[in-house]
C-alpha cells in the first residue's frame, strides 16, 4: 500500500500563501508569453493583490451544457472549474498530484484500491456538508449518467464499489488495475455537486439551473448565448494546496459573455469593455502586443490536433496510405500559418502532457518516401496529379468545426503526394451528425487530458476506438500502462504505444491545440491549471485598464 500525504508543513493549513505559483510555475510548464509584453497577467512579487471587481471574460461560443460531469468542451470546463473542486489537484509544472479536498490518500500496490482521507469543514455553496457520502453520491451519479458522461465513465471503468467507513474516509475498489484513476480525481469531470443538484435531470443540469458545488465561485445567472455570471463564495476556505492564497477568491465575481465575432472581442479588450479575450486570433496578436496588453497561452495536454483514419474504409484502411500521410505533412512549414503561440506536433501527445516524449523524428517530412509507399501499394498518379487504385481515386472529404486554418496548407501539401483532401467546415452539430453515420475515412480533432492515458481512451479498441479497428498489439501495451504506479515505467509504456500508433498510421499528428488568451493591463495572476483550463481563485484586478 502506497500512502501519500502532504509535507510536514501542510500547505493546506498553513497561513496565507503568497508563493505566486500561478503563472510563474507555468513558465517552466510550456507557458508562453509573447515577447515584449509586460506582466499584467503574470505573477508580480512587488504587487499586492486587491479584493473586489468583476472579471469580464469574452467567449467565442456558448457552453450549451454547463454540467462539467457531462460535458468535455473547454468552454464548459473553464466555468465548471470555478464552481466545483476536486479530490486532488495536479501541479501544471511537474504533473504531480497534490492535496485538495482530500488531504491524503492510500493506493494499493496493484492499483485496484484507492482510499482518500477528506479535509474537515468543507461545505457546498448551499451550506450542506461535503463528506464521504457526497463523494459516493457524485460517483454513483456519474455512473448513472452513462453515455452522457463519456469522459467520467472512462475514468471509473471497472469500479466495483465505493465504501464510506466514516464521514472523512472514502474507498474506491476496482476489478482491475487502474493506475490512471488518481490523476482523474483532479479533473473537472469528477468534480462535486450538492445532493440537490444531483436530484435534477441531466437536461436540467445542462441548463445550469441550480448547479451547486464547493468551489470558490457560485453560479449566479445563466442566459444562454448571452452571458453566464458567477459570484464569489465568501465562505470558501479550502483552496487547493497549489493555490497562492487561502480563503475566498479576490474577485467579487466573473462574467462570461458570448461574443462570437473575433473583431468585436478584440475591440472590446482594447477599449477595456472586457478584461479577457479567451480566443485571440493570430492576426490580432501584434495589435494587442503593440497596445501593451498581455497574451498568455499554454498547449492543451493530451492528444494533439490530428487526422484519425477509420481503418474500415477502403482508403484509410490501407496502411500505406496512412503512413504516407504521416510523411507527407511538412509540419515546420505550418509555422507560417499558425500562431506564434502554437507549435507543430512532435508526437501524438502535446508537450504539456506529463508523459510526453519528443518523437519528431518519426514525423519527419519525407514526400519522396510518401510517394514510394503509395507507388508500392498500387496507388498510381493520374493526369490531374491525384492517385487512384482499382478505379478508386485517392480522395476524401474531411468535415470539421474547429478554427483550423492550417488545414488548408495541409491540403496543399498532401496534394503534392497525390492525395486529394477536400475540406468542409460545418457546425458542431452538423459534424456530429456526419460522424454518427460512420461513413467518413478520417475524422479531425484533439482530446485534452493531463495524463497520457488519454491515448488509451482515444485509440484503445475497447475504449473510444477512434480508428474502428480490431484489438491489436498496441492494446496490450495500453493494458500495461494501467497496471503500474511506477511513473518511469508508465512513460516507457506510453512511448512504446505512441510509436506503435505512428507506425500503424492510426494517428496523423498536425499541430498542438493551444489556448491563446488576451488580458487587460488590470488583470493579474490569470492562471491555467494542469489541463490548460482556467484557475481563477488567485486572479485579481488592480482597478486600472
Amino acid at each position: 500500500m502506497t500512502t501519500i500525504a502532504p509535507p510536514a508543513a501542510d500547505p493546506i493549513t498553513s497561513p496565507k500563501r503568497r508563493s505566486r505559483f500561478a503563472l510563474a510555475a507555468l513558465a517552466a510548464g510550456s507557458l508562453i508569453l509573447l515577447a515584449g509584453c509586460t506582466g499584467s497577467a503574470q505573477a508580480d512579487d512587488d504587487a499586492t493583490p486587491q479584493n473586489g471587481g468583476t472579471l469580464k471574460v469574452a467567449y467565442d461560443v456558448d457552453p450549451t451544457c454547463l454540467d462539467g460531469q457531462q460535458a468535455g468542451q473547454n468552454v464548459t470546463l473553464n466555468i465548471t472549474r470555478q464552481i466545483t473542486d476536486s479530490l486532488t489537484d495536479q501541479d501544471p509544472k511537474t504533473g504531480e498530484i497534490k492535496p485538495w479536498l482530500a488531504k491524503s490518500w492510500d493506493v494499493s500496490d496493484d492499483a485496484k484500491t484507492f482510499t482518500f482521507h477528506l479535509r474537515d469543514g468543507v461545505k457546498f455553496q448551499d451550506g450542506t456538508d461535503f463528506t464521504s457520502a457526497s463523494v459516493k453520491e457524485n460517483f454513483d451519479a456519474i455512473k448513472e449518467l452513462g453515455a452522457k458522461a463519456t469522459i467520467g465513465q472512462s475514468y471509473i471503468d471497472g469500479l466495483t464499489s465505493i465504501t464510506t467507513p466514516d464521514a472523512q474516509t472514502v474507498t474506491f475498489d476496482f476489478d482491475k488495475s487502474n493506475a490512471q484513476f488518481l490523476q482523474a480525481t483532479s479533473t473537472m469531470n469528477l468534480g462535486f455537486y450538492s445532493s440537490k443538484t444531483l436530484k435534477q435531470t441531466p437536461e436540467q443540469r445542462c441548463t445550469g439551473d441550480n448547479l451547486v458545488g464547493t468551489g470558490a465561485f457560485s453560479l449566479d445567472s445563466v442566459v444562454h448565448n448571452k452571458a453566464i455570471t458567477l459570484k464569489r463564495n465568501d465562505d470558501y476556505d479550502w483552496a487547493s494546496s497549489l493555490a497562492a492564497h487561502d480563503g475566498p477568491a479576490y474577485l467579487d465575481g466573473i462574467e462570461f459573455s458570448i461574443v462570437p465575432e473575433a473583431s468585436v472581442r478584440n475591440g472590446s479588450l482594447l477599449s477595456g469593455q472586457v478584461d479577457v479575450d479567451t480566443s485571440v486570433q493570430s492576426q490580432d496578436e501584434k495589435t494587442l502586443d503593440a497596445q501593451g496588453l498581455t497574451i498568455v497561452s499554454r498547449p492543451n495536454p493530451g492528444v494533439v490536433y490530428n487526422l484519425v483514419p477509420k481503418v474500415t474504409s477502403k482508403i484509410a484502411g490501407d496502411k500505406a496510405v496512412r503512413k504516407a500521410l504521416v510523411k507527407g505533412i511538412d509540419r515546420e512549414q505550418l509555422t507560417t500559418v499558425i500562431s506564434d503561440h502554437q507549435a507543430p506536433a512532435t508526437s501524438v501527445l502535446a508537450k504539456s502532457t506529463p508523459q510526453y516524449e519528443d518523437l519528431s523524428d518519426l514525423l519527419a517530412y519525407d514526400p519522396a518516401g510518401a510517394k514510394k509507399l503509395l507507388d508500392d501499394a498500387g496507388w498510381k498518379e493520374g493526369a490531374d496529379g491525384i492517385r487512384a487504385k482499382d478505379g478508386k481515386k485517392l480522395t476524401t472529404t474531411l468535415t470539421y468545426w474547429q478554427d483550423a486554418p492550417f488545414l488548408e496548407l495541409v491540403q496543399q501539401q498532401l496534394r503534392e503526394i497525390g492525395f486529394d483532401l477536400q475540406l468542409e467546415k460545418k457546425t458542431i452539430a452538423e459534424v456530429t451528425a456526419v460522424q454518427a453515420e460512420g461513413n467518413e475515412d478520417f475524422t479531425f480533432g484533439n482530446l485534452t487530458r493531463s495524463d497520457a492515458d488519454i491515448l488509451r481512451n482515444y485509440f484503445g479498441a475497447d475504449e473510444q476506438n477512434s480508428n474502428s479497428r480490431k484489438p491489436g498489439e498496441v492494446d496490450k501495451v495500453f493494458a500495461d500502462t494501467t497496471e503500474t504506479l511506477d511513473e518511469d515505467k508508465r512513460q516507457a509504456d506510453f512511448t512504446k504505444a505512441t510509436k506503435l500508433i505512428l507506425d500503424e498510421g492510426y494517428s496523423i499528428p498536425i499541430v498542438e491545440l493551444t489556448g491563446i488568451v488576451g488580458t487587460g493591463t488590470n488583470v493579474h495572476d490569470f492562471a491555467f491549471e494542469a489541463s490548460s483550463r482556467y484557475q481563477l481563485h488567485d486572479t485579481w484586478l488592480d482597478g486600472e485598464q
